[in-house]
């Protein structure tokens, strides 16, 4: 249910991911969900974030240079089933990463299943962050990652 992602920045550059994903492979670790995107539009959302509620860290001119300077790096998010151990192979091979607590669940592949979880979170008044997804076949359950506001209330929804 709740579980640690791990969240790096590597060079937007061919290659990267594959040193990466060998790096863990050659400790027998393994990738259970990720996602990748372009460094350059994390910033901007949170740009666009911080502008919402009139919080901004940095003026305009500031975050305009961070995000053509953060369009070299790719914002990786991921899960693996030996979190402790990657952390510590992350930290020894000079990675800029981050961990934090999410939710991962196994849903059922079938219409209405992700409305009816999201909609729950709606109903309790938790904002979700961001979700990411798999489906491997029709006939199995799906992994979604969800990274509310407010864990510990969203890990309810999933209890009951």
């Amino acid at each position: 249910m709740v579980r640690t992602e791990i969240s790096l920045f590597l060079k937007n550059v061919p290659g990267e991911l594959g040193k990466l994903s060998s790096l863990l492979s050659s400790e027998n670790i393994n990738i259970d969900a990720l996602t990748i995107q372009d460094a350059s539009s994390y910033v901007q959302e949170l740009f666009h974030a911080r502008g919402k509620s009139l919080k901004r860290i940095a003026s305009v001119a500031s975050y305009n240079s961070m995000r053509k300077d953060s369009a070299e790096f790719a914002l990786i998010r991921l899960l693996v089933d030996q979190t402790d151990k990657t952390i510590d192979l992350l930290s020894k091979n000079d990675y800029v990463f981050d961990s934090m607590p999410v939710i991962a669940v196994k849903l059922e592949n079938k219409p209405g299943t992700l409305a009816e979880i999201t909609t729950k979170f709606g109903e309790e008044g938790i904002n979700i962050n961001y979700i990411y997804g798999s489906v491997s076949s029709p006939d199995e359950r799906c992994l979604f990652v969800f990274c509310p506001e407010d864990i510990e209330l969203a890990g309810k929804i999933f209890n009951e």
